[in-house]
């Protein structure tokens, strides 16, 4: 006697369009996320400006600078002093020379973001602190306000 078996194949569905369209979403993703508010910190708070305005083209090396209103250096997220600073910028410098790659210290910018009430002579004791360890190019931000069109009547 002949026992015929019954084979139900199981279906089973082709993943291939999943797999694509998760990598097409975290594509996606990765172009709309802003990269530059990393750098940001909540403790600086810009002063107005109708001539801020955002840089054309991202800086090639840019190092960022903070400054809290009561006049305390933030670097790399943690509060320093300003000795702490000028080590910590000499410190760059020296990795920046040592990588061995096209990379001079004329290209790296110094970005310094000042909180508007900074007193300006720390502010300045930051770009002196930065030119002793002989950064060239410095850019300040401030935060843009609506340019008011005036109308003559």
């Amino acid at each position: 006697m002949r026992v015929k078996k019954n084979r139900k194949e199981m279906a089973e569905g082709d993943m291939t369009p999943m797999i694509d369209m998760v990598f097409q979403l975290i594509a996606f993703f990765m172009v709309l996320i802003n990269f530059t508010d990393v750098e940001q910190d909540d403790r600086v708070q810009l002063p107005l400006s109708e001539l801020a305005k955002p840089p054309e083209v991202a800086y090639e090396e840019p190092i960022t600078l903070q400054m809290t209103g009561d006049s305390e250096v933030v670097f790399s997220g943690e509060l320093i002093s300003m000795d702490e600073l000028k080590l910590a910028l000499k410190r760059e410098a020296q990795i920046i020379r040592a990588a061995g790659d096209d990379t001079q210290l004329s290209d790296v910018t110094v970005i310094i973001r000042a909180d508007k009430g900074a007193r300006t002579g720390k502010v300045q004791e930051m770009i002196e602190a930065s030119q002793e360890a002989e950064f060239e190019t410095f850019a300040l931000r401030g935060q843009q306000t609506e340019v008011k069109m005036r109308t003559t009547e």
